[in-house]
């Protein structure tokens, strides 16, 4: 191993070393269980990259991605490039890599391997672990940063491939993705599609929990998605809507969300386009004390609430009756406006309807309208 040029991601930030056991701390940095071990037994409790402040006991998760990328990582030489006795896919898979992990490579031979890396990914979940494994995930995040916006595209769906096995959506991370996926939700630098993939990108990554909290910790991460929210294309609102809904499912990123000013975005556009995923996003922060003051001091939620009830679609009226039953729970002059508004008599017709959780959600706002 130890003649071999491994990539710096494969070094530990407190050692310099390469990692043998490495594992992520809650801010999402991976570091050698030894190195990081000594950090924390000497008193720390801070993360050595970021300086963000850990639990008195943080969790150290395997970072087996990683730990499998280093066992089985293997540069690909150029005498293998030029090998052209055999055409199978796995010969022609490694020449692409070994193009986006050259130097001096073209941009075009980038994009067309890029291309060719996509293809084959999607639907292949043995490829998608040998890509991991390959040392590329470097080459691709820095494909982002492209001034091309078909390479931006290319790269992020490769990524977005890859984030579709649970142990890649945390070698992923590990690996600083997050990072470069939150500067593609800029407006100033990258195309409203590119914007709406790297949203997707977001969702898949925060499906594992411990992702959840390291994305609501980088800098901006919730800020660009309302943003997102707020100013794109059709697309581009549904993908950040999806992205706030699964981020905003661990706790101290629901604040987060409120902070930057999502509540009255998410009331217009479900007002607006009756989208019921900005209704789902409601259900999630009205669950936190803050989500709940700013949906009443909003002039306009009890009443998007309602006739999303009235005229919704399911999903949208199961989560419109879950909102304004927490609501309804906390203020009595909300309670009033919903009584005056005829929710309780469409409630009652409701507890008949063929979905179960709307009849649940319905139930429980007539007992709460009623003061049972």
């Amino acid at each position: 191993m130890s003649s071999i040029s491994l990539p710096d991601d494969f070094k530990c930030p407190i050692s310099l070393e390469i990692m043998s056991d490495p594992v992520i701390l809650p801010s999402g940095h991976t570091f050698d269980r030894s190195s990081i071990q000594r950090w924390l037994d000497s008193g720390h409790r801070s993360c050595p990259i970021t300086k963000l402040p850990l639990p008195e006991h943080p969790c150290l998760i395997p970072n087996h991605a990683l730990r499998s990328m280093i066992s089985n990582y293997s540069p690909f030489s150029s005498s293998s490039i030029s090998q052209q006795h055999t055409t199978n896919p796995d010969h022609n898979s490694q020449t692409h890599v070994a193009i986006l992990i050259s130097d001096v490579s073209p941009m075009s031979s980038k994009l067309e391997s890029l291309c060719q890396l996509v293809k084959r990914s999607k639907l292949d979940s043995v490829f998608r672990r040998q890509l991991t494994e390959s040392g590329v995930v470097s080459a691709v995040l820095n494909c982002v940063q492209s001034d091309d916006s078909v390479m931006q595209m290319k790269a992020l769906s490769l990524l977005l491939n890859l984030s579709l096995d649970d142990d890649n959506k945390v070698g992923l991370v590990a690996q600083g993705a997050v990072n470069y996926v939150v500067a593609a939700l800029k407006a100033d630098y990258y195309s409203p599609d590119v914007r709406a993939v790297a949203a997707t990108l977001i969702t898949s990554l925060a499906v594992v929990d411990v992702n959840k909290a390291t994305i609501g910790a980088y800098p901006n991460a919730i800020r660009n998605l309302v943003t997102l929210l707020r100013d794109g294309n059709g697309r581009g609102k549904k993908e950040a809507a999806t992205a706030l809904y699964t981020v905003c499912l661990f706790p101290n990123n629901r604040r987060k969300a409120v902070e930057c000013g999502v509540v009255p975005i998410l009331v217009a556009i479900a007002d607006n386009f009756g989208m019921a995923r900005a209704v789902e996003v409601l259900g999630v922060l009205v669950k936190c004390k803050e989500g709940r003051e700013e949906m009443k001091r909003s002039n306009r939620c009890v009443e998007v609430l309602v006739k999303i009830v009235k005229e919704g679609s399911e999903r949208g009226v199961q989560y419109a009756l879950f909102t304004l039953n927490y609501l309804c729970c906390c203020s009595e002059e909300i309670c009033m406006q919903v009584k005056r508004k005829g929710v309780l008599e469409i409630c009652v017709v409701l507890l008949e309807d063929d979905n179960e959780k709307i009849r649940s959600n319905a139930s429980n706002l007539v007992n709460t309208l009623r003061g049972d």
